[in-house]
């Protein structure tokens, strides 16, 4: 028999593996029907991962993701749940392209940081998806598997297990806060927003017209300013990191 959405979503909260998805793909009716892919979790989430890749995670919704896919929204609710069983499958996924390193006590920094760097450009990938991981209870088995990963090389560290355990909580939640805060950069700059987006040069020139009661914004301009690429994300998982072990 059939598992519904509910159960499977609940099955990826067990503690064993769950079943190899067994639901049969919906029907296509229609013209075109016999065309079509059909509907399974696998073509939803695909069609998931394009949609946020070219427009957004704001741009997700259930009729859009239907629309993609040439079906109404009726078929989609028979593989999951709601957007937020949705976007638990899409970090699931992005979360098994992570590879980990066997932990190495001589370089569980650099291993860790690493991760961090990985599961970073896997996020960034598709524009505002870690709004999915907020407000998310960590069990779910996909995930798991890379917080257990993260664990057992902060733990190969040396690090006591609740420094270790909030650590991985705090290197987490900035990897997804960073990712968030470049997408909605990126989302103004983009659009009628783009006005609240200024340049290093603009920055730095509204700090220098700061009155004398901002003296050190003042003096330090260049230096609150600096940083190219992944430079900040880089010392901050570092000082995170040294900060721990």
């Amino acid at each position: 028999m059939a598992r519904s959405p509910h159960q499977r979503r609940n099955a990826r909260h067990q503690q064993l593996p769950a079943p190899a998805e067994k639901t049969p793909a919906a029907v296509r009716r229609g013209p075109s029907g016999g065309t079509k892919k059909p509907i399974t979790v696998d073509a939803i989430v695909e069609a998931a991962f394009q949609l946020i890749a070219e427009e957004g995670y704001d741009a997700l919704t259930m009729r859009r993701l239907a629309g993609a896919l040439e079906t109404g929204p009726a078929s989609l609710y028979a593989h999951v749940v709601n957007k937020d069983d949705l976007g638990e499958l899409l970090i699931g996924r992005l979360c098994t392209r992570v590879e980990l390193p066997e932990p190495d006590p001589a370089t569980w920094r650099d291993q860790l940081a690493g991760a961090c760097a990985r599961l970073r450009d896997e996020y960034l990938r598709y524009p505002g998806i870690t709004r999915a991981t907020l407000a998310v209870a960590p069990t779910n088995l996909e995930t798991l598997r890379l917080s257990e990963g993260l664990l057992a090389i902060l733990l190969a560290g040396g690090v006591a297990p609740q420094t270790a355990a909030w650590a991985l909580d705090a290197l987490t939640l900035y990897v997804n806060a960073y990712c968030l805060e470049l997408s909605l950069r990126d989302a103004r700059r983009a659009g009628p927003d783009d006005a609240w987006v200024v340049s290093r040069d603009e920055l730095r020139s509204r700090f220098a017209a700061l009155p004398d009661g901002f003296p050190q914004t003042k003096r330090y301009a260049a230096e609150l300013t600096a940083g190219d690429g992944h430079d900040r994300f880089d010392f901050t998982v570092d000082l995170m990191i040294k900060g721990v072990g």
